[in-house]
């Protein structure tokens, strides 16, 4: 007989997360109700046409996620309760071992997902950050022994100025969904935070790679057409979409359309997406090297880089920045800046002023969105 999705509104409270959510995790694992968990506010219309619940799901999906569609329009990944159970064990096993978690992410996502599949293996509690809530009334709700949470750059970035002395108190603070700038995790380091780089997406589970080094069972290779991952983490592919399907899950691997490198010490180092990359006078320019180098800058709190159709060069940098408090960024000193860090053809060459970075539902900038408002 067809299963049907079980497709579950946002939760709006932590007791909506433990009463509702955790108990369907618990069931999609154990393969009797495959389960979706809608993400909040405007973006659940579309989320629920792509889930399409009337419709029979896939053979072998226990879980679909939803993405961000930080490149287009976005998909519903299917997966199998074997690669959630993949991803979460050989994720236990690299951080040392089951702990109570605290879950700081929307369950609509799957690094938020994960940290509630890890705390049903592991038979934990997860303690869950309410909105507005600071974290360490948040962190007081967690028992003794191993502590870990999961947050994106911009949370870590938030709390690091707010409460590092919380941060400090947890075993592994995993930080993904988005490039970490390299000053950024410096930073929670030089200030006493374990913080543990992941590198992973709805279609690997989740994160996969920590610190550059894949999990037990993954496996990565880089190429021309980008980063290709292997292993029990995988999805089964995208709900209703078996065109994409067959373009990006291949020959046993996930392409990724991330750039990267591998070293010689078989750690990877991500570039960013290919999708993304801004081709300025006949040199490829990384939007995300980009944002990081602003960032670092006195008068920075935030950025998002993106390309614009140039007569001149093909393509020019553009910058939209959150001003630190009380600054002014001008577009001549952050063209020296970047160009003094990256080369000049990284330098901006047009500037926009933002209130705030919007996001994603997964917590990633969304930087179509900025795109598409801001004019000259």
């Amino acid at each position: 007989m067809p299963r049907q999705l079980t497709v579950l509104p946002a939760p709006e409270a932590p007791a909506d997360v433990l009463g509702s959510v955790l108990p369907a995790v618990h069931a999609a694992l154990e393969g009797s109700a495959p389960l979706a968990v809608l993400p909040a506010g405007p973006a659940a219309a579309a989320a629920r046409e792509v889930l399409a619940p009337e419709e029979p799901l896939e053979d072998g999906a226990d879980l679909v996620v939803v993405t961000s569609g930080s490149t287009g329009g976005g998909r519903g990944v299917l997966l199998p309760a074997a690669a959630l159970r993949a991803s979460a064990t050989a994720t236990l096993d690299r951080l040392g071992g089951p702990g109570t978690w605290l879950l700081a992410l929307p369950v609509s996502a799957i690094a938020g997902l994960q940290v509630l599949v890890r705390s049903a293996l592991a038979g934990t509690l997860p303690a869950v950050l309410a909105p507005g809530e600071g974290l360490a009334a948040a962190a007081a709700r967690m028992p003794g022994g191993r502590r870990y949470t999961a947050l994106v750059p911009t949370q870590l970035r938030r709390y690091l100025d707010r409460e590092p002395e919380v941060l400090r108190t947890f075993d592994a603070v995993l930080v993904g969904g988005a490039a970490t700038d390299p000053a950024l995790l410096a930073r929670a380091r030089a200030e006493g935070v374990a913080a543990v780089t992941t590198y992973g997406m709805s279609e690997t589970a989740g994160g996969c790679v920590y610190d550059g080094v894949p999990l037990d069972g993954v496996r990565v290779r880089v190429d021309d057409d980008g980063i290709a991952i292997a292993g029990p983490v995988l999805a089964l592919g995208y709900r209703r979409d078996p065109a994409s399907t067959a373009a990006a899950f291949t020959g046993g691997e996930f392409r990724t359309r991330d750039a990267g490198t591998i070293g010689a010490d078989g750690r990877l180092t991500v570039t960013g997406r290919l999708d993304d990359v801004v081709v300025t006078g006949g040199v490829n320019v990384a939007p995300q090297a980009v944002e990081g180098a602003l960032r670092e800058h006195p008068d920075v709190a935030d950025a998002v880089v993106f390309g614009r159709p140039d007569d001149e060069w093909g393509q020019r940098v553009v910058a939209a920045v959150v001003p630190a408090p009380g600054a002014a960024p001008e577009l001549a000193a952050l063209r020296a800046w970047v160009s003094g860090r990256l080369g000049g053809p990284s330098a901006p060459r047009e500037l926009h002023l933002l209130d705030a970075v919007p996001t994603l539902h997964t917590g990633k900038p969304d930087r179509l969105g900025v795109a598409a408002t801001v004019t000259r």
